[in-house]
């Protein structure tokens, strides 16, 4: 299945590589003008037609509410279902100018985006933008602006067996122990479902072993001091950073064997699905296939090691981007803050993909339907946004492979040097 919007996993952690080799390539590191917050490219005026690029799912919750607006402000509105490559589409659109006006998509797209020139800040308020979770308000700023209105938050979690574990670990440690445990009582065939490898089996996967490498006190990018990334500050070959490889390869392969590279995101899950492993890390995204497969489940934030730090995961957050180069930039500001910011909206686009809503009265509904909600709202609170800098392009496929080669057994400090170069030298000067 290719990557998707309704598939985030899929479509963010499976496809960053990708997207981040992709835009480097399709993308100058030099600023471009963002140009006028409001009027038309083309010298369009609003009574024209919407164009609005989804995925397939939330095309349909979007339309009734796109077409009531459009309708109030003489115009029409177009939803447009883009089932994969979201980024890459819309850079090439926007460079032959015949892109949407709006688009949904993932903030860790900002970065590059924005430095191209591609989408406008939304002028939003920041006191509208409190009625948001913190991490979503946070993830859709760079450089002092909002940059997209955030609809939906998602984070990794860990499913639980609770016909065979009853109780949650307090450490990742115990995790481990109650696993292998299981394990050679015969009871379950792999101790944990962790995703290790991308779907090909030759790469690893930096988005679901970055709990893991920040609980052991491993950092990508400092602090700025305000909460945000800085991109002076690149933590992949600190010391830190070195012993929290070394704890992830005594897991791997050649340590306790908990970890292998043959584990990815599908096999995992199938082993959780099927009772072969009594844990799964992963996201919302799974909740479909471990409801629909009858386990006895409960779902809990992903637990640290032992004596070290929380197990931060990175948070992801969907969110609408005004495109810069649209033909009625001022109408589709108007839409994003009129429309798209509304929790009936927010209601509907959750009915059609759950996602934890990132409108704090949104949320409110969905944790009363569903008490899952309760431990994803909790993991994204101690999570950390995906950053959204231009560099983090190029940390993702160093990472891999150093994740890679930590659980295979190689020796961790050389990797981690080749790592590091590797990231510094695709980093602009």
């Amino acid at each position: 299945m290719p990557p998707t919007l309704i598939d985030p996993e899929r479509r963010v952690r499976r496809s960053l590589p990708l997207i981040a080799a992709t835009i480097c390539l399709s993308l100058s590191l030099t600023a471009c003008g963002s140009g006028s917050f409001f009027g038309s490219a083309s010298g369009a005026t609003p009574n024209g037609t919407l164009v609005i690029w989804a995925d397939e799912k939330r095309a349909e919750a979007l339309r009734p509410f796109a077409d009531a607006f459009a309708a109030a402000h003489g115009a029409k509105a177009e939803i447009v279902a883009v089932t994969e490559n979201q980024q890459e589409r819309f850079v090439e659109a926007s460079k032959a100018g015949t892109g949407p006006d709006v688009m949904i998509g993932a903030h860790d797209w900002i970065g590059n985006l924005v430095l191209n020139g591609y989408i406008d800040p939304v002028l939003v308020l920041d006191n509208k933008m409190e009625d948001y979770l913190d991490v979503a308000r946070r993830a859709v700023m760079y450089n002092g602006e909002f940059y997209g209105i955030p609809y939906a938050v998602e984070s990794l979690v860990l499913f639980r067996n609770t016909a065979l574990v009853p109780d949650a670990p307090a450490t990742f440690d115990d995790l481990v122990a109650t696993g292998e445990e299981l394990r050679k009582a015969g009871k379950v065939s792999q101790a944990v479902g962790y995703t290790v490898s991308q779907a090909d089996g030759k790469s690893g996967d930096t988005y679901h072993m970055y709990p893991l490498f920040s609980s052991a006190g491993g950092y990508l990018f400092g602090d700025d001091g305000r909460g945000n990334p800085n991109p002076a500050d690149l933590g992949v070959g600190h010391p830190s950073s070195v012993a929290a490889m070394e704890k992830i390869a005594s897991l791997g392969e050649k340590g306790k064997g908990v970890l292998r590279r043959s584990y990815t995101s599908d096999s995992t899950a199938a082993a959780f699905t099927s009772g072969k492993t009594p844990f799964l890390v992963s996201g919302p995204w799974r909740l479909a296939d471990v409801r629909a497969a009858g386990t006895k489940y409960a779902v809990s934030p992903v637990p640290g090691f032992e004596g070290n730090g929380p197990a931060r995961s990175f948070v992801g957050v969907q969110s609408f981007f005004v495109a810069s180069k649209g033909a009625h930039k001022e109408l589709a500001q108007k839409f994003v803050l009129s429309t798209l910011g509304s929790v009936e909206l927010a209601d509907a686009l959750y009915k059609a993909e759950p996602r934890m809503p990132a409108l704090k009265e949104a949320l409110a509904h969905a944790r009363a339907a569903d008490p899952d909600l309760a431990a994803f709202e909790q993991a994204a609170k101690t999570g950390v946004p995906l950053p959204s800098l231009p560099q983090m392009s190029a940390v993702w496929g160093p990472f891999n492979a150093l994740l890679y080669s930590a659980v295979k057994g190689d020796p961790v400090e050389p990797a981690v040097a080749t790592a590091d170069r590797a990231i510094r030298a695709q980093l602009p000067k």
